[in-house]
């Protein structure tokens, strides 16, 4: 059974987590076996454990606009964003989320990459 739940709200919610550099909080997000492909890095990965050691230097290295959010989209089973990354850099990011409202997958990449990143109409 779906449960209904603010799938805008629960990015911005991210977005802030990784502002206030707030790893737990972060991770408290994910579902427990969520899974991260990062194509700006080429990883995939997946768990709480791989999930921290993914972001915990991304966040306590952030540059002054970091997670500035640059555009948002609804999809059927999630929410695409367009943000600056850690680095300052535009990035990609497609979220997937489970029943509980937990985020399930990210697919991540730099935004000029659109090919595989596109949104549907």
């Amino acid at each position: 059974m779906t449960h209904n739940f603010d799938k805008l709200g629960l990015v911005v919610d991210w977005l802030d987590c990784c502002r206030s550099q707030d790893l737990d909080a972060l991770l408290d997000m994910y579902a427990e076996r969520a899974e991260l492909e990062c194509g700006c890095e080429g990883v995939r990965i997946s768990g709480r454990d791989a999930l921290a050691h993914y972001w915990k230097p991304k966040l306590s290295g952030v540059s002054a606009d970091a997670f500035g959010l640059e555009e948002i989209t609804p999809r059927d089973q999630g929410v695409v964003i367009d943000y600056l990354s850690f680095e300052g850099k535009l990035v990609r990011i497609v979220f997937a989320f489970d029943a509980q409202g937990k985020i399930s997958s990210m697919r991540c990449g730099p935004a000029s990459s659109q090919l595989l990143f596109q949104v549907p109409a």
